[in-house]
Formats: structure tokens, C-alpha cells, sequence
């Protein structure tokens, strides 16, 4: 990944319970296969046991197609399993501890839902920012209420390194995201719940990319 930024245009996060159970590595394949640029392992309820072993799974899957894995929240199992990286939010590990112990080239993504927490974290080192639930969503039920169009367009403004939307975004509403500035829409429900993932991930993508063509 030394050409510059990673692409996070289509950011697959998986999720067993929202993924009628199949296993992690079988959503990350389907949405490597529909084209995901990126693909994060998260599920707060697993052992480190059992995420090492997933993430060991996905890794070369992920290397394969030439997305970005990374391991939410559980830095320690993405410096074990050699994940590129690791996304961290405001309640985990602090951003600058996160990123002494993942150095680059590894990709470190932190959350944030203000201008000031995005700003806070690209100084800390952060090489992405995670924003949202930018709509409505009933995938993280602490997600706090949606912070609009607007936030995610003043957060964009403030920082100067990728900021990848997530919370609520499906095919009608995606274009909302790349007219606002986001370098990428993060997804749980809309690819992972379908009885084919790897078909809506293909329809996402293909409907981020008509959005870009229209912008540029």
C-alpha cells in the first residue's frame, strides 16, 4: 500500500449476528468478491482466540483481491495476525497509543462524530477517520442519534486525510456521502444481512461508481 492512501470506496464491516450467522471469513469473501475496497473484522462479543483466527483467514483473502483488512478495536489482533490495520473508536484504546503500536505502513482508522474528535484523532495520527451514523441506523444501537449531511460535510472540510461515511447508507442514499466529500461508505446491513452478499456488495459498488463519474 505505498502508492498513497488505500481506496475505502465500498468498506465492508462484517458482522455474524446481522450475517444470519455465517461466519466472518465467508462475508469478507462475498464482499471481496462484490468488490470491496475495504473489509473490517468486528464483533465485540469474540475472544481474541477466536478473532485471531478469523482474521487469519481473511487476510490473505483480502491481500488476494488488493482491499485493506483491518480488525476493529482489537489492535493487538490485528499486530498478531498481520492485518494492515486497525479501527478504533472513541471508547477504545486512544488513538496515539493505537498508532505507537501500529507503525506505518499499517493503516490506522478512528472514529469520530465531531469536527473536534476528527481533528483530535488526525493529530494523534490517525490515517482515516470513521464518521457517523450519518442516517439512521439499527445496526449499533449506541450509535447516538444521526449527525446528517451537514457534520459529515464540516468533518471532511477539517481534516485532510480520508473520511469514510458509515450508519444507514444503502444504494439511495450513497451519492448523498461522495457529494459530501467521504473518501468511502462503510456498510454492515446492506451487504451483510442479503441472501447474497457478494451480489450486494457488486450493486453498491457499481452504484459508487456511477456517483464518482457523475462528481468528476
Amino acid at each position: 500500500m505505498s502508492h498513497g492512501w488505500p481506496r475505502y470506496d465500498l468498506y465492508v464491516i462484517t458482522d455474524p449476528v446481522i450475517g444470519r450467522g455465517r461466519p466472518h471469513a465467508e462475508i469478507a469473501r462475498a464482499a471481496l468478491e462484490g468488490g470491496a475496497d475495504a473489509v473490517q473484522l468486528r464483533d465485540k462479543s469474540s475472544n481474541a482466540h477466536n478473532l485471531c483466527r478469523a482474521a487469519l483467514e481473511i487476510q490473505p483473502l483480502a491481500r488476494r483481491y488488493g482491499a485493506v483488512f483491518l480488525v476493529n478495536d482489537r489492535v493487538d489482533v490485528a499486530m498478531v495476525t498481520g492485518a494492515d490495520g486497525a479501527h478504533v473508536g472513541q471508547e477504545d484504546l486512544p488513538a496515539r497509543e493505537a498508532r505507537r503500536l501500529l507503525p506505518r505502513p499499517r493503516v490506522l482508522g478512528v472514529s469520530a462524530g465531531t469536527v473536534e474528535e476528527a481533528r483530535r484523532a488526525q493529530k494523534e495520527g490517525a490515517d482515516y477517520i470513521g464518521v457517523g451514523p450519518v442516517f439512521s441506523t439499527g445496526t449499533k444501537p449506541d450509535a447516538g442519534e444521526p449527525i446528517g449531511l451537514e457534520t459529515l460535510a464540516a468533518i471532511v472540510s477539517a481534516v485532510t486525510i480520508p473520511v469514510v461515511a458509515i450508519g444507514g447508507i444503502d444504494a439511495d442514499n450513497v451519492a448523498g456521502i461522495f457529494r459530501s466529500g467521504a473518501s468511502g461508505a462503510a456498510v454492515v446491513t446492506t451487504v451483510v444481512s442479503a441472501e447474497d452478499m457478494a451480489a450486494a456488495a457488486r450493486a453498491l459498488k457499481r452504484r459508487i461508481a456511477e456517483v464518482r463519474r457523475a462528481a468528476s
